[in-house]
């Protein structure tokens, strides 16, 4: 069966090649600090490290905990680190026909109750991004603060060229309709069509965010800079930072 052709190329190259040949092979496949829960409805896959207060991480479209190879390191020495392989990412495969950013958003809710932490702090890049905003508007009693990096609100020509836009809207009504030979096919698709129609997230709903947000881009982000100080203009405890010389993976690119 032919490969499927990623919806989210643009995403996806920079995100792989930033983290996939330097990455240490430990982070996503470490059966010392990785184990499986149960998180409605499937298994979802977690890494822990260090000890203290914890922190959350979450990474982006098409990534794994290995994206935060950088990160976790750092972190580890004074905090208790949990990043997990969102569900259809990573080991995390989940045999459901759809994937939203909500559901994903309520995985880590659940995950948290799970491994019974009240509060944490919650790390997301990109994807992951949205996801942390979303985990802090729909359970605001679990974040004690965050940071996104490179989110966005809608889905439309904001971090990508009007012309790669239809080039993915084709590819999607092209492959929507195609019968996965197994459950990995599946969860790429899932993977690859999320951010077509997603997420949405109204202006409005930043003000239910009641802890403090740190809201990074790059100034060479592939979500504008504009649309970045947008979202940190409607969380009322906002801290904006574009990144000078900086892309889409500023975790990676300014880890040291």
């Amino acid at each position: 069966m032919k490969k499927i052709l990623p919806l989210l190329a643009v995403f996806q190259a920079v995100t792989m090649l930033c983290y996939c040949q330097q990455k240490s092979p430990a982070y996503g496949d470490n059966p010392s600090a990785g184990k499986y829960y149960n998180i409605r409805g499937f298994k979802m896959y977690c890494e822990i490290y260090g000890q203290g207060e914890p922190v959350l991480m979450i990474h982006g479209n098409g990534g794994s905990i290995g994206s935060f190879y950088r990160t976790i390191p750092y972190f580890e020495k004074k905090y208790m680190v949990i990043v997990a392989d969102s569900r259809a990412h990573g080991k995390s495969i989940d045999s459901s026909d759809s994937l939203t950013f909500e559901m994903m958003a309520d995985d880590f809710n659940a995950l948290l109750d799970t491994l019974r932490i009240k509060k944490a702090y919650v790390i997301g890049w990109s994807d992951g991004g949205i996801n942390a905003l979303l985990l802090a508007i729909r359970h605001p009693d679990k974040v004690i603060k965050l940071a996104s990096t490179g989110a966005n609100l809608w889905p439309d020509f904001s971090p990508i060229s009007a012309t790669q836009w239809k080039q993915m809207q084709k590819q999607y009504n092209i492959q929507k309709n195609r019968t996965w030979s197994s459950a990995r096919e599946k969860n790429d698709w899932k993977i690859n069509a999320l951010d077509q129609y997603q997420p949405n997230i109204p202006l409005s709903a930043l003000k239910k965010i009641q802890c403090p947000a740190f809201i990074i881009g790059g100034d060479r982000d592939l979500i504008p800079v504009e649309h970045t100080k947008l979202i940190a203009k409607h969380i009322p405890q906002s801290t904006l930072w574009i990144v000078q010389d900086s892309g889409h993976a500023t975790l990676i690119e300014h880890s040291a």
